[in-house]
């Protein structure tokens, strides 16, 4: 028994950090660009203030071949390939590793499996499972139209969110959306709550304000955070501007993409002594992040790009 949760603990180490990119970036969602932005996932948003250019998504559960436009790049195939298991299959399964590292069992609370064939069911059923969601989520959505322009912004200027801008057409597929003050002020509550969770290493909150595949992808960074002995500290997190980008309707499904100029102090810390090997200094970042509302719902978020 002893042997066999060494050999797990090995394959989850190798798994961790075949799952993780390889430049290791503090901060959550720090340095890559992923998730989804329903039909507008690969087409580029508008430019604002804020934010004048945005990196394409590389990474996304979404289908390029239904959501694209022609000749725009598609998803980046990882270790469980491209779409959805490239995003749920593979950061589920980092964020189980995560949890047995710890002693908190396979996807934390379960009990840990005694061989690698127990592991090798859990990743199986995770497939499965995933599969059946994607099923559910094509019939309820239907075909997805590409499109080659989104709708722009509504006209609004709270708080740290800087005045309207000019956009393109809205497709007859998306129906244009306006954002309240009572949604900037959740965008920016989104953004502290996010940073505080993913230093905490709180999957739990996490999870109450990311969509499942951006957890995905947080919990694939704790995990190669975690293999490697270190604990990312995110603190003193600040909006300094903002603006917004685009904000649209699909079906039930509100969509918001706000530009945002943070500050905030990260740094890599050694989890066994507490010791700094890297950061530690104020910064100032600007990114596009993409929040989506399902059915009346609260905000999550959903993906994020860089500049």
């Amino acid at each position: 028994m002893f042997r066999d949760r060494w050999l797990i603990a090995l394959v989850a180490i190798a798994a961790a950090f075949i799952l993780v990119a390889e430049d290791a970036h503090a901060r959550a969602g720090g340095g890559f660009t992923a998730g989804s932005r329903g039909m507008g996932t690969f087409s580029t948003p508008p430019a604002t203030p804020t934010a004048p250019t945005a990196a394409p998504i590389q990474r996304s559960i979404t289908q390029p071949d239904s959501a694209a436009p022609i000749g725009q790049p598609g998803v980046r195939p990882g270790l469980f390939g491209g779409g959805l298991f490239g995003g749920l299959a593979g950061g589920f399964l980092a964020a189980g590793l995560f949890g047995l590292l710890f002693g908190q069992g396979l996807f934390g609370g379960m009990a840990g499996f005694a061989s690698i064939i127990g592991l090798l069911f859990q990743v199986a059923l995770l497939v499965i499972v995933a599969r059946m969601i994607f099923a559910w989520w094509q019939r309820r959505n239907g075909p997805v139209p590409s499109y080659a322009a989104a709708a722009p912004a509504a006209q609004h200027s709270f708080g740290a969110f800087g005045g309207p801008f000019g956009g393109a057409q809205a497709s007859p597929a998306r129906e244009r959306l306006a954002i309240a003050k009572s949604d900037y002020d959740a965008f920016e509550r989104l953004l502290g709550e996010i940073q505080g969770a993913y230093s905490a290493e709180d999957l739990s909150a996490l999870r109450a304000t990311v969509t499942p595949e951006m957890l995905s992808y947080f919990s694939e960074q704790l995990a190669g955070n975690a293999s490697r002995g270190l604990i990312n500290r995110v603190s003193e997190v600040k909006l300094l501007k903002g603006d917004l980008a685009e904000a649209w309707r699909e079906g039930m499904t509100d969509y918001a993409t706000v530009a945002m100029n943070f500050a905030l102090t990260d740094c890599m810390v050694e989890r066994a002594s507490g010791r700094t090997v890297d950061g530690g200094e104020q910064s100032e970042l600007t990114e596009l992040w993409t929040f989506m509302r399902a059915d009346g719902g609260s905000w999550l978020l959903s993906a994020i790009q860089q500049t």
